[in-house]
Formats: C-alpha cells, sequence, structure tokens
C-alpha cells in the first residue's frame, strides 16, 4: 500500500512539474534589442512636450524604438541614465544646463551615442556654447506660415523614404551655425535666401541630427516628419546597436509570420473560424 502511494505521488508530482512547465515556461529571447531613446522634454504647454509624445512614441514603438520621457534635465543628464540608452531626443524650453549636465550630454555623444534634437532643442541650453556647438546652431528668430523645404541630400539615410511636404511651421533662423562635420539635408527658401533647416553632424565617435521643424502638432502629425524622426534615431546610433536592432526587427517579423502560418494552418485544418463537418449519419 505504501508503494502504490509513493508512486501515485511520484506521478502526481510529475505531472505537476510537466504543467508547471508548459504554463510557466517562456519562449527563447529574440536575438538584438529595439533601440532605447530618452526624449528630454518639459512641462510647460509651449512646445508641448507631454501632448506631442504620443506622436513620436507611438509610431517608434511600432518599429520596435522605445521612447521614455522625462520633463527635467535632471532627470536625463545624468551618466548613471544616460547608460541605459542609445540616444537622447530633445524638445523643450529648458534655458541653462550645469557643467555636470554638459559633461554627461558631450561624453555621451561623444562616446558613441546619438542626439536627436527637434525644433525649439536649438534654442535650449543658452549658457552653454559647447551645447550649440554639439547641435550645430543655435535658434535667432522666426516667423511663421505654410511652407516646403528642399531637400537637398536626398541619397542621405534619414531622407530615404521621405519627399517634400508642405505644412504649417515656424521659419526658423539660425545663427552661431557650426559647420564643421556638418551636411545639410533640407534647406527652407524664401527671399532672404537659403537657410539651413535639417542637418547632422557628427562629433567624436557620435551623431547628432537636428530639424527646426516641429512647432505643433501641424507638422508633427504628419507622416513624413514622423518618417524623418524614426530614421534620425536609426540613423544616430552606434553601429553595434544598429546591427542589434536590426536582428531583433528581422527575429519580430520571423515570428509574426510564423505566428500566420500557424493560424492560416490551423484554419486549414478545420480549426477555429474554419467550418467544421458534421459527425452526425446522413439520414
Amino acid at each position: 500500500m505504501q508503494t502504490i502511494r509513493i508512486l501515485k505521488l511520484a506521478q502526481w508530482m510529475t505531472l505537476a512539474a510537466v504543467t508547471a512547465a508548459s504554463v510557466f515556461a517562456q519562449p527563447a529571447p529574440l536575438p538584438g534589442k529595439p533601440i532605447r531613446v530618452l526624449y528630454l522634454g518639459h512641462s510647460s504647454e509651449h512646445h508641448d512636450s507631454i501632448k506631442l509624445y504620443p506622436l513620436m512614441a507611438e509610431p517608434m514603438a511600432r518599429q520596435n524604438i522605445l521612447v521614455s520621457l522625462v520633463l527635467t534635465p535632471d532627470e536625463a543628464l545624468r551618466p548613471e541614465i544616460l547608460k541605459d540608452y542609445d540616444a537622447v531626443a530633445m524638445y523643450a524650453n529648458h534655458t541653462t544646463i550645469t557643467p555636470d549636465q554638459e559633461k554627461a550630454l558631450l561624453d555621451f555623444v561623444e562616446g558613441g551615442k546619438g542626439l536627436v534634437a527637434i525644433h525649439c532643442a536649438s534654442a535650449m541650453f543658452g549658457n552653454s556654447e559647447k551645447f550649440i556647438s554639439l547641435v550645430g546652431g543655435a535658434f535667432l528668430r522666426h516667423g511663421e506660415g505654410d511652407f516646403t523645404t528642399e531637400i537637398v541630400k536626398p541619397d542621405h539615410p534619414i531622407m530615404q523614404g521621405i519627399k517634400p511636404f508642405t505644412t504649417w511651421d515656424e521659419t526658423y533662423v539660425h545663427n552661431k551655425n557650426n559647420p564643421e562635420n556638418r551636411t545639410v539635408l533640407m534647406e527652407r527658401v524664401d527671399s532672404e535666401g537659403r537657410e539651413p533647416y535639417t542637418w547632422v553632424r557628427t562629433q567624436g565617435k557620435g551623431r547628432v541630427f537636428y530639424t527646426a521643424y516641429g512647432h505643433d502638432e501641424r507638422t508633427w502629425t504628419k507622416p513624413e516628419f514622423q518618417l524623418m524622426l524614426q530614421n534620425a534615431v536609426k540613423w544616430v546610433v552606434d553601429d553595434s546597436t544598429r546591427d542589434n536592432y536590426e536582428k531583433y526587427q528581422a527575429a519580430v517579423k520571423a515570428q509574426a509570420a510564423a505566428r500566420a502560418a500557424r493560424a492560416a494552418s490551423g484554419r486549414g485544418r478545420g480549426g477555429r473560424g474554419a467550418p467544421v463537418a458534421s459527425s452526425q449519419p446522413e439520414h
């Protein structure tokens, strides 16, 4: 009797172990990893980074680019925070940066990471000439209206899939331009001449993207603007991050294709959603 109890207990434990394994087993992790972006915004409604955040984060999430929003430089520009991210995006009105924050950002970019500076970012941190030089220029003044910029470097990776688009925005004019290692991608052309409006730079081992586009949702909802930001993030990150991201993207697509194939196969065998033959005898 005791032996039977022991055998039954062993059988029950084996069944429980198998059941637990099937319930709690996790799929093998995918190769590579998503890109992680730290988005420095602010709480002001002028250049409303909180309101506009979903217009950046949601399209990027569909591309496996994960964007986290913080509202103060102290929440972003510290080495212990930056180490967890591949790029920093900026869209805010912060006017001052501390020496420690300046050093953390410069070390981050020059060490091989990326910076995506959007619109009012060129007016940020006016107390730092090093920041202005890093971005590649500073906001000077603006008008406003509907306009279309000219793409002057259509072969650049950031411009892939983007055609000239018309939007209402602010007609930024810049000063303190830093042409060193800078490539202009778009120019705004008017009676005053050709104003650099979107550009990229390299500094140290890192890359910088800047666009003057983006005052409000009239531009942020444009598919071309959203695609340009996605392309910019993929371009500014380092080679290792980009390689890992491409592996992750490929694995996600393969996983989705396999799932779709299994679903189609199930439908073909009379699975859920397919007609099921009657098991009743014919009369």
